[in-house]
């Protein structure tokens, strides 16, 4: 069934799930599952071990994954987060999908996860297929002004290739940056995760394969979202 979303906000039973009641267990869960991380529990086994005892939803299991992770990862992150004045400094490098999927769903009034590293997540899944949807262009436009503000130069968004769609969605950013006069660049890649991993520059991502390899990274979809949407519905989980 094709998909015909023109929203990227809550699921029907977010509201239960994510609601006051569910909260203290997800922070619980998230804890259990960072101590068995810790501990070199393999993730698969680990979070059905924590979702099974805490009974948890899919998404809710989802979410918890997305916002755990070791104290030994939690302490190299945090080592190579950088703060806004280094957008000013040298080339930022955004991980296109991760950020704006990120803040399409805080527009629409989806969950937004705040795990342990202080990054901010949804709970999208594209599945290979990206879906413009009603939040995109305000989305871009939020990134593009708080990035503005900071004084960020040499912009470079990475799309996945292998995801239907990137083209399209690389002609609006460079459409939609050159409307602004913001010196942006994008490209297709096979592989952004990697590349990420490996750039000199700041990197723009929740991603939490890139975090671990990455040399430097900024936070930012929570300025975004702090800037530009203050009105989102984030969970903070860690």
């Amino acid at each position: 069934m094709p998909d015909k979303r023109k929203h990227r906000g809550a699921h029907p039973e977010d509201g239960v799930l994510f609601g006051p009641e569910a909260r203290p267990v997800l922070v619980e869960a998230v804890a259990h599952l960072s101590w068995l991380l810790g501990h070199a529990y393999a993730l698969p086994s680990a979070l059905k071990l924590v979702g099974d005892r805490f009974q948890l939803a899919r998404r809710q299991r989802i979410a918890v994954q997305r916002c755990a992770c070791s104290d030994a990862a939690l302490a190299a992150r945090r080592a190579r987060e950088v703060g806004p004045e280094a957008l000013a400094r040298g080339a930022v490098h955004i991980d296109g999908y991760n950020l704006l999927t990120t803040v399409e769903a805080a527009l629409a009034g989806g969950v937004i996860l705040s795990g342990r590293d202080g990054g901010y997540r949804d709970l999208a899944s594209m599945h290979g297929t990206y879906r413009r949807v009603e939040e995109t262009r305000p989305a871009i436009a939020a990134v593009g002004e708080v990035l503005a503000d900071l004084g960020a130069d040499g912009v470079m968004w990475y799309l996945d290739r292998p995801v239907s769609n990137s083209g399209r969605l690389k002609a609006l950013l460079l459409e939609q940056g050159s409307e602004r006069g913001w010196a942006w660049q994008a490209d297709l890649v096979l592989n952004p995760d990697r590349l990420l991993s490996e750039v000199e520059g700041v990197v723009v991502t929740a991603d939490s394969v890139i975090l671990d390899r990455c040399r430097r990274w900024f936070n930012l979809a929570r300025a975004v979202i702090a800037a530009r949407v203050p009105h989102a519905t984030v969970l903070e989980l860690g």
